[in-house]
């Protein structure tokens, strides 16, 4: 499998992975807006964001994605921290093994940038992906709270 940056041609893919978890979106069908070419622009802008795709052959399809933040901080000694987010492999793939590698990559990454910590929200209604992340050695470790705007 290869783990490599999105580009601008994955960005329908990356959007048919987040639009449901629970079936194979067509990323013919999915419609990107403004909105996320703007989002995906800053993100690629950004040398603290990136989002990774994960697929099975050069040029082949995007069967998995992840975003990642690297936030600097004051905690920690100064090191930086990983934020993992919108973690998601495609419906049809999932149980092989492909999330394990994607998140095993992406914190080797965050290793490999020196971070110090891991972290990842998940919603709680995702119980099955907190099993995962508990299988890979996440803890809970603190509580969090959100403010829509």
């Amino acid at each position: 499998m290869i783990l490599r940056p999105a580009t601008r041609a994955d960005l329908p893919a990356v959007l048919a992975l987040l639009a449901d978890e629970e079936r194979v979106v067509d990323p013919a069908t999915v419609t990107v807006t403004a909105a996320y070419e703007r989002a995906f622009a800053d993100i690629e802008a950004d040398p603290r964001n990136e989002v990774l795709v994960l697929v099975a052959e050069e040029g082949g399809p995007v069967v998995g994605c992840l975003q990642a933040t690297y936030i600097p901080g004051l905690g920690k000694g100064g090191a930086e921290r990983a934020l993992i987010e919108a973690v998601r492999i495609r419906a049809d793939r999932r149980g092989g093994g492909l999330g394990r590698e994607l998140m095993a990559r992406a914190v080797e990454r965050a290793r490999a940038r020196g971070c110090a910590l891991v972290q990842l929200t998940s919603d709680k209604s995702r119980t099955d992906a907190h099993r995962f992340y508990a299988s890979l050695g996440f803890a809970r470790s603190h509580d969090g709270f959100k403010l829509a705007l």
